[in-house]
């Protein structure tokens, strides 16, 4: 499969959890649907048009993650107003942020009907433009996108491999968890319907290093290659 990686970055990043409405917590990592929805901003798609690519884009492209910094969340209040009586009496509202949050992350193409989407998008991040500022998950949260590499996926069969991406929880056994630094456990959501509704059987269950550590696990894997680097990741 065709594949690239690319840094994304900013100052703050919030990726809600659905099931905490009244003082929303954010995902550690940034989802899969977080980053469809950045692809569609960086190649100027309206958000009328992404309605149809949102399930489109979650089957014909997987995506890995890495931590290049520690997870630092902060929480932040606001006072929630309505846009119709914005001078209206608001209520106090807590919302959780990644504080400089910083990803190295991984994209494969496995459906050869988002080619184009693709490519552009390839492009775009590799001359620094964007039609529409790509942000990390909230529009007060701009994000900066740079670009790393372009290589090559291959899936292999069961091995022992060394990751510094999530893992699945469940198909992957982890080696050495042995207390000396964090791993955390997420559940993250990877697809998304015309109506931009997450799917709750799609959610998937991973295990992650904190930055900059790897975890050495036995399972499948994706082997990422080019003339310079050779590594392997859990695509989802």
């Amino acid at each position: 499969m065709k594949g690239c990686q690319i840094i994304v970055e900013g100052n703050w990043g919030h990726f809600k959890k659905p099931e905490t409405n009244n003082n929303p917590l954010s995902h550690d990592l940034i989802t899969k649907t977080a980053l469809i929805g950045m692809i569609g901003a960086v190649i100027g798609k309206e958000r009328a048009e992404m309605k149809s690519l949102f399930p489109q884009l979650s089957d014909d492209i997987l995506y890995g993650v890495s931590l290049l910094n520690p997870v630092k969340k902060i929480s932040w209040g606001f006072t929630s107003k309505t846009a119709i009586n914005p001078t209206a009496a608001g209520s106090p509202k807590y919302f959780e942020f990644l504080k400089n949050p910083q990803f190295k992350v991984v994209l494969a193409l496995q459906n050869e009907r988002s080619e184009s989407i693709f490519s552009e998008f390839k492009k775009c991040v590799q001359n620094s433009e964007a039609i529409y500022q790509p942000v990390l998950g909230w529009h007060n949260c701009p994000a900066n996108l740079e670009w790393f590499s372009e290589g090559i996926f291959l899936k292999k069969e069961k091995d022992t491999f060394e990751t510094s991406g999530f893992v699945l929880a469940g198909e992957h056994k982890p080696k050495n968890l042995s207390g000396l630094f964090r791993v955390g456990f997420e559940r993250l959501p990877t697809f998304q319907d015309e109506e931009m509704w997450n799917y709750p059987d799609k959610y998937k269950q991973v295990i992650y290093p904190d930055c900059p550590h790897k975890l050495k696990v036995e399972g499948w894997s994706f082997e990422y290659s080019n003339e310079k680097q050779k590594e392997n990741w859990c695509l989802i």
